[in-house]
């Protein structure tokens, strides 16, 4: 309501202004006259502007009603003067009406191209969400038909199926963790151990691929108002990320530390990096150059990051690994 009062008040004002200039200058200087009658397409530019056609009209309305009572009132000399004022004042009419149905026009283009782009968006992630759900769903039907049909090892197929069906519950969980608002439970944590506990998640993974996992952390604690579950998650994916990119015998490093009152953390792998195309969309829901997953990390990372007050940066090029920086705000000025 704020932002709708303001442009009304000036368009009013404006308005209202220019019709006390042609009121208090004399009739006759016509030049002068010419000049404040011109000035009306001010408001109805703003008007147009801020309300679409609508608010040109009842713009052009309102001018009408302060100006025509000087037409008729002042002493015009000739007919044709008057007749030049009126046509003027047509025209001026014809403008506002045009004026907002063009306006009118952007918007509506705006509107359907903002929903074909949703819809668009919608298409991709129902399509990433199926493709996902679809690998894991035939691996626990296939090994369940083993089991059922007496096949195989039951004890190796009841296993497959167990990670299948794990692979699925992250999947709908990064979906929901995405959907729905956080509810973060902020209280006062030491953020160097959710790093160290996400480090440990992911060594396993690691030493499967040759790959080193450097963890640097000081000895005193990093405290912040924080949900630790939620940052876990996200240095998580973040490290988990970095393994994945990085080659056989190569290190993935982590750090923690306080910087100017804030603290810090930066995950740093040698892969082959990011390309600026893709660095600019490596945020965007369900985008991902890997071959599996949802493309929800990198949401999920930056949705819990601000919400704790935050920042999460990247740095790459390609050939030269990647740098992820996570910045929390100190204890005192988190929310």
């Amino acid at each position: 309501m704020q932002r709708k009062r303001l442009p009304i008040i000036v368009i009013v004002v404006i308005t209202a202004f220019i019709t006390y200039l042609h009121y208090s200058e004399a009739p006759g200087i016509r030049e002068l006259h010419r000049i404040y009658t011109e000035l009306y397409y001010i408001p109805v530019l703003i008007a147009a502007i801020a309300f679409g056609s609508r608010g040109a009209i009842l713009t052009f309305v309102l001018v009408c009603a302060l100006y025509l009572p000087y037409i008729f009132f002042s002493r015009v000399e000739t007919v044709l003067t008057l007749t030049d004022q009126l046509l003027h004042l047509v025209l001026f009419g014809i403008f506002s009406v045009l004026a907002g149905l063009l306006v009118d026009r952007e918007r509506k283009s705006s509107r359907q191209a903002e929903r074909a782009e949703y819809l668009a968006g919608l298409g991709q992630a129902a399509t990433t969400i199926v493709h996902e759900l679809k690998n894991p769903l035939i691996t626990i039907l296939g090994f369940a038909g083993r089991i059922e049909k007496g096949k195989g090892n039951a004890r190796e197929s009841a296993r497959v199926i167990s990670e299948s069906a794990r692979t699925m519950q992250k999947i709908v969980s990064d979906v929901l963790d995405f959907a729905r608002p956080a509810t973060l439970s902020l209280e006062e944590n030491d953020v160097s151990e959710a790093v160290r506990r996400a480090c440990d998640f992911c060594r396993a993974k690691a030493e499967k691929r040759a790959v080193g996992l450097s963890l640097d952390l000081p000895a005193e604690p990093l405290t912040a108002m924080a949900d630790h579950y939620r940052l876990e998650r996200v240095f998580t994916n973040l490290i988990d990320n970095a393994v994945d990119a990085s080659a056989q015998g190569q290190t993935v490093s982590v750090s923690a530390r306080m910087e100017k009152g804030n603290v810090l953390a930066r995950i740093k792998d040698s892969g082959p990096g990011i390309d600026r195309e893709a660095l600019q969309k490596i945020f965007t829901p369900f985008y991902t150059t890997k071959s599996a997953g949802t493309g929800l990390g990198m949401a999920i990372a930056k949705k819990v990051v601000d919400e704790h007050g935050g920042n999460i940066r990247i740095q790459s090029e390609p050939g030269k690994g990647t740098e992820v920086t996570v910045e929390l705000p100190r204890k005192e000025e988190s929310p």
